[in-house]
């Protein structure tokens, strides 16, 4: 099992959508150790706690969850900066082998503050397509993978570590998931099926009835048919008074209704709404005064303007052409005088003179036709103009009409709450017609308890008498279901004792091997390999000794606190090699109490080869500068992210690399 990757949306302190890429891989060559950077409280939790609730929901060990219920939960985990349209959501994209294949799978969970019925919504991928199937069985499906009982040997952080490295005996949590990694679990879930089965099987033999008289059998039929017909007419009566005290209940609704009881009792929600529209009114009236005040009534003269805008371009376009006319003819000039000093014949430069002469005749004669200039605006003027007619007058319309149909819309509203002001009943009436509907609902509410017993006790008798039918019919199977159930308590306890025989070989088998792998990692990590020869675990409570060269118990308050934490992580690491399961390891703030030496031990040896992908939350006095730099040196790095806390805003943000 690899993660790929993380999506957060607007999920604890991680505002908007971040994406996290977790593939251990860097340019294509596998690296195993994805890194976090953070300074506590910077979210570096937050990120294995949204790990847990994407696998496993409701019943996530998150560690922020104390007693809250599901609900209340989620409503935490939601960013306080979350607009209103949007959703928290968490994505978690993963691959595993199936049937010799590796199929791809994204787990998507989206939830909104208070969510409905407490519930988030799950939705899971396969590749790029939804599996209903999936997502409705995911519980079962996921136990196969990384069932809950071991997630916290492969996702803990340091505080577990630590609590894993102080105590004498591991807690009863990780009792469990070592033996549900060991395959222990098994036997004792056989056995204390058995204890329910005999249980059950003891009940039922305890109920099992001595051989009676048939005739008793009879008798008893025949009693509880007499009682079934007095219940039945007991129950057809209370359904008559029951109808009848319903539409007794519906005249005294519609009577409260229709004489105005209903708005009597809205009437201080009718007056607010009254006052908030009138004050509506007044909103959109100013609204319309305000675009009186504007460019609104220059649209009542818009064709003058358009004419005068008209009128502006055909000005300027003539004050052009007199210009180019201007220019023409001196450039003429200056034409004929350069052809006359090429003393070219006479005959041909008259020619050119009368051709030069019409042209600008024909274009004083365009100038001409048209009207006299008589508006003289200015360019900046004209724009202006453009401006008003095109923009401002076009959006003070637009405005005045939508001020117009909410001013309208206004107006029907406060009619219609003027009249239903003056229907509401006066609070005299409103009072008895209160008090009369109260009475009849107590009646109606009354008979349908009533009723509802009466069908009640009809049902269980007729049950009762179903039952009674089958006496008569497996009257001569009693006594054989008796023998067959004496029989399996007996067998039993003799697969009890099996079961006890089989899981005591196995924890032998199994503990032997982890005791092994336990001792080889300890030394590995420690750099004092003289220290400890052998490491043993009670096969009861799981207690771990430490032996040296010698044979000898060394005491554990011969060891430091540090060497204590490598204990710990030694065990967590054995157990996660014995299980030969290949499965990720996220580790949270894992170097709080470690010397330099053993810290250097756990990045070089551990980090690398604790697993296939080793996802390590750190702040930066955990995995300082030079550890950092081993972890480089050694090419064991796949990502590297930073999570940057903003203090003012409360939120945190992804950024590529580490502290350095």
């Amino acid at each position: 099992m690899i993660f790929l990757e993380l999506v957060l949306q607007n999920f604890g302190p991680y505002s908007g959508k971040q994406t996290i890429n977790l593939r251990p891989t860097f340019s294509d060559r596998p690296r195993p150790i994805i890194l976090f950077g953070g300074m506590n409280g910077g979210g570096k939790t937050t990120l294995l706690d949204a790990i847990r609730l994407a696998l496993y929901g409701h019943r996530a060990q998150c560690s922020t969850r104390g007693n809250l219920t599901y609900g209340d939960f989620l409503s935490q985990c939601v960013n306080r900066n979350t607009p209103p349209t949007e959703k928290t959501r968490i994505e978690l994209a993963f691959e595993h082998i199936l049937d010799d294949q590796v199929v791809e799978y994204r787990i998507v969970r989206t939830w909104e503050k208070n969510p409905k019925d407490g519930k988030d919504s799950l939705g899971i991928l396969d590749g790029e397509w939804p599996d209903s199937y999936l997502a409705n069985t995911w519980d079962e499906y996921i136990e196969n993978l990384l069932p809950l009982g071991i997630s916290n040997l492969f996702l803990f952080d340091g505080e577990q570590v630590k609590e894993l490295a102080e105590l004498e005996t591991p807690p009863s949590l990780v009792i469990d998931g070592i033996q549900s990694l060991l395959g222990l679990e098994l036997a004792e879930r056989l056995a204390g099926d058995l204890d329910i089965l005999v249980t059950r099987k003891k009940k039922q033999l305890a109920k099992t009835k001595k051989i009676v008289n048939l005739e008793e059998i009879e008798q008893k039929l025949h009693q509880q048919q007499i009682d079934l017909n007095v219940i039945k007419e007991k129950k057809l009566g209370l359904k008559n008074k029951l109808e009848k005290t319903r539409e007794k209940q519906q005249k005294a609704m519609r009577k409260f209704v229709s004489e105005g009881g209903k708005i009597a009792a809205e009437r201080n929600q009718l007056e607010q709404e009254f006052k908030n529209t009138e004050l509506e009114i007044d909103n959109a009236r100013q609204e319309m005064f305000e675009l009186a005040e504007g460019a609104l009534p220059l649209a009542l003269i818009s064709p003058l303007l358009e004419q005068a805008s008209s009128q502006g371009d055909l000005e300027i376009l003539r004050h052009e052409a007199e210009i180019a006319l201007d220019a023409f003819q001196e450039r003429d000039k200056r034409l004929l005088d350069y052809l006359d000093n090429l003393s070219i014949p006479t005959d041909k430069f008259t020619k050119i003179e009368e051709f030069l002469n019409q042209e600008n005749l024909m274009l004083k004669d365009d100038i001409n036709e048209g009207d006299q200039p008589w508006l003289f605006a200015d360019e900046e003027t004209l724009i202006l103009l453009e401006n008003l007619l095109r923009y401002e007058i076009e959006n003070s319309v637009k405005s005045a009409q939508e001020s117009l149909t909410r001013l309208k819309d206004f107006e029907v509203k406060i009619d219609v709450l003027e009249k239903q002001l003056a229907t509401a009943a006066s609070p005299e009436a409103y009072e008895i017609l209160a008090t009369t509907l109260q009475q009849a609902q107590v009646e109606l509410a009354r008979v349908q308890v009533a009723y509802e017993n009466s069908e009640r006790d009809y049902k269980k008798l007729e049950d009762a008498i179903g039952k009674t039918k089958k006496e008569l019919f497996i009257y001569t199977d009693e006594t054989i279901e008796h023998h067959n159930i004496q029989h399996i308590i007996d067998s039993s306890a003799k697969v009890k004792r099996t079961l006890q025989l089989f899981k005591d070989k196995l924890t032998l088998k199994k503990l032997n091997k982890l005791e092994i792998e336990v001792t080889e990692c300890f030394r590995y990590l420690l750099h004092k390999s003289d220290l400890v020869h052998r490491v043993a675990i009670d096969a009861h409570n799981f207690t771990l000794f430490l032996y040296d060269n010698q044979g000898q118990l060394v005491p554990k308050n011969r060891i430091s606190a540090g060497e204590k934490q490598l204990l710990a992580i030694s065990f967590l690491w054995g157990l996660a090699r014995v299980s030969g399961r290949r499965l990720p390891v996220a580790i949270d703030t894992p170097l709080g109490r470690l010397d330099s030496s053993h810290r250097q031990n756990l990045v070089e040896r551990y980090f690398p080869a604790a697993s296939h992908q080793v996802i390590l939350f750190s702040t930066d006095t955990e995995i300082g500068e030079s550890e950092v730099e081993n972890l480089r040196n050694l090419e064991a790095i796949a990502q590297e992210y930073l999570l940057k806390y903003d203090a003012q805003k409360s939120q945190t943000n992804f950024k590529k690399g580490y502290f350095w």
